[in-house]
């Protein structure tokens, strides 16, 4: 399956029929051969990855896939694969030859719409048959987009195919908005508090802590970091008012002790859910923590693969912490990485989402959005420890400007 994991590119899945000429699109794109090229159909078999610089915009990946109408049992599976695909591009190039355009083409363009993808209709191999105008026409009138022609063989309007997927990127696939940047200001302290623990990875910050202090020397504010047992002698000895203090989740009970309440506080977590989670529903489901009852069973998604500590936050401390809060017997599942889930989402009256911090907006949105349409309460890690550990109104508030945040209580 791929995944954009570490890769904040933007994405562009290349789909078709087996032999439209995918894989040759993609090798012409990045100007080497990257996909195997065969006369034989489905020799594209699991999606493949290349990254690829478009001049005047930045580095993209290219996904070449398998065969939109590849049959059989194994062929399915490699069906499945390639439409897994869809929750991670940002935009489609769908490939059609031969003036040919039916059912295949038909269901992935629902699909692409219910993800909200945009696309490009190219027709592939032109050096050997132009598409005809009633082609042109149709495919305008089935998709609302004008046809592309295209060769690979002899590279016609390839610089106009390389403008068009240029303009047609959603500018929230490339342009990533300021994590903190609406909180500080030119100058500001920002106080970091990073603790030190058997999850910590060794020789470096996690990769949150990485992003806020960026994100801040980006704002021209000074970051300060910290491990929690540092505060209250580093607030003492140099009297310094940070503008904001973020903690980890983890130690929110010590730092809400040791940072004054008229300094604004809140979790690294927290402030990845409202950069590229689904913040307003978060809001929304955390209090859903007061009402699980027995029986009810909790969802915890990790949208990445790690070592599992005895002690780690999503399979241990946030059962424990949430069935001490409640009292109630509850059961918790974990889900790593973007596997599918093992029971329908209906049977989970509360899903629980990591900060999401190795994938992209567009991932963790469609993650949730099964349990959003049903229904299902959804949060945060962060949100969810807040909740329980009895600070959540003062954790909330920095994001919640404007907004009363007793009401989310």
């Amino acid at each position: 399956m791929v995944t954009k994991g570490r890769e904040s590119k933007p994405h562009i899945g290349i789909y078709g029929r087996r032999n439209n000429g995918k894989s040759s699109l993609i090798n012409c794109l990045a100007g080497q051969e990257i996909a195997i090229v065969s006369d034989h159909a489905g020799t594209t078999t699991d999606p493949v990855k290349k990254s690829f610089e478009i001049t005047d915009f930045g580095p993209v990946i290219l996904i070449d896939t398998a065969g939109i109408d590849d049959s059989g049992e194994l062929g399915q599976k490699r069906v499945d694969r390639t439409i897994k695909t869809l929750e991670t591009i940002d935009l489609a190039l769908l490939v059609v030859t031969d003036n040919s355009w039916g059912k295949y083409e038909n269901d992935l363009i629902e699909k692409l719409g219910d993800h909200d993808l945009p696309y490009i209709v190219i027709h592939s191999k032109s050096d050997i048959q132009e598409p005809t105008v009633e082609f042109r026409k149709k495919i305008f009138s089935v998709t609302g987009n004008s046809l592309f022609e295209f060769s690979s063989i002899d590279k016609r309007n390839y610089e106009e195919l390389i403008a068009l997927i240029r303009s047609t990127i959603p500018e929230h696939s490339y342009k990533n908005p300021s994590l903190l940047g609406d909180l500080i200001s030119y100058g500001d302290i920002v106080l970091l508090i990073a603790p030190i623990d058997i999850e910590a990875p060794a020789g470096r910050l996690i990769l949150p802590q990485m992003q806020a202090i960026r994100d801040i020397l980006d704002n021209e504010a000074v970051a300060i970091v910290l491990k929690e047992r540092e505060v209250d002698a580093f607030l003492k000895k140099t009297r310094i008012k940070p503008a904001l203090a973020i903690t980890d989740s983890q130690v929110f009970v010590k730092a809400d002790a040791s940072i004054p309440n008229d300094i604004p506080l809140t979790s690294f977590s927290i402030m990845l859910a409202r950069f590229k989670g689904d913040f307003d529903n978060y809001l929304k489901g955390t209090p859903t923590i007061s009402t699980l009852k027995d029986g009810d069973r909790v969802l915890l998604l990790e949208s990445c693969t790690h070592h599992v500590s005895c002690d780690d936050i999503g399979r241990t401390k946030i059962p424990r912490w949430i069935t001490s809060f409640t009292g109630k017997k509850i059961e918790f599942d974990v889900v790593a990485g973007l596997d599918a889930l093992s029971r329908p989402v209906t049977d989970y009256s509360l899903v629980i989402q990591c900060g999401g911090c190795m994938i992209t907006r567009k991932q963790l949105y469609n993650r949730l959005q099964s349990a959003i349409k049903a229904g299902v309460p959804v949060t945060n890690y962060g949100m969810a420890i807040a909740y329980v550990q009895g600070i959540y109104n003062r954790a909330i508030a920095p994001f919640v400007k404007g907004r009363d945040s007793d009401t989310y209580l």
